[in-house]
């Protein structure tokens, strides 16, 4: 395995415990009326890789499930990065 391969892949894994991390202490702040982690926070954290942990974090911890552009972002998000780790895990010279 090349070094690159192993870097992405380590990148992937640790975005998504950030994401699923994020949701879950976003989901404690919220039930203890503390201030909250701003949804473009939540947002972002998909967009750079953390679809996968957004989306785990949505459903363990039913946090933000009744928002559609939640569901709606954290899936273009996960599509794209499918495709991203597609192009550079099996594409890249």
């Amino acid at each position: 395995m090349q070094i690159m391969t192993i870097f992405i892949i380590i990148y992937y894994i640790f975005i998504n415990i950030i994401a699923l991390f994020l949701y879950g202490t976003d989901k404690k702040k919220a039930k203890k009326h503390l201030r909250r982690i701003p949804e473009k926070t939540l947002f972002v954290s998909a967009f750079l890789g953390g679809a996968m942990g957004a989306l785990a974090g949505m459903e363990l911890f039913h946090h933000k499930t009744r928002k559609n552009n939640f569901w709606m972002i954290n899936i273009l998000a996960l599509v794209l990065h499918v495709f991203v780790m597609y192009f550079l895990l099996f594409r890249m010279p």
